[in-house]
């Protein structure tokens, strides 16, 4: 019997629970977090800088997570509305939304950080190595 947890979801289902985990974690982790360093006095001065490195930590990983949504839309894209139209629109939406979110943390981030604002495309491995 094969495992339920290895079976790919269809390209709609992907997209909404990775834009779904995206938005959890800019929500629950990132947002606060830049909220409490955007106060004043919101971080005694003397932890400011782990605080700066524990906010760039958090974006890595929201970057790294933006990605892996951007592949499922992507799929969605490629695979477009074969399958329920309903859900299809949900999913784009919800991604709009998630990305939307995405934008202003990112502007926020940068101000904060210095850190790039924009998730930089994807390129495949071998690409990154071509001109070595």
């Amino acid at each position: 019997m094969s495992d339920p947890s290895l079976t790919p979801h269809p390209p709609d289902i992907s997209l909404i629970l990775r834009a779904h985990a995206e938005q959890l974690w800019l929500s629950g982790e990132v947002s606060p977090t830049v909220r409490e360093l955007e106060q004043p006095g919101g971080v005694p001065e003397e932890q400011l800088g782990a605080a700066l490195a524990y906010l760039e930590l958090l974006w890595f990983d929201a970057r790294r997570r933006a990605a892996e949504t951007d592949a499922a839309a992507g799929a969605l894209e490629r695979e477009g509305s074969r399958r329920d139209r309903v859900l299809y629109e949900r999913a784009r939406r919800y991604y709009a939304a998630v990305r939307r979110l995405r934008d202003s943390l990112s502007a926020r981030v940068g101000a904060l950080t210095g850190a790039p604002s924009q998730i930089p495309p994807r390129r495949r491995l071998s690409d990154r190595y071509a001109s070595s």
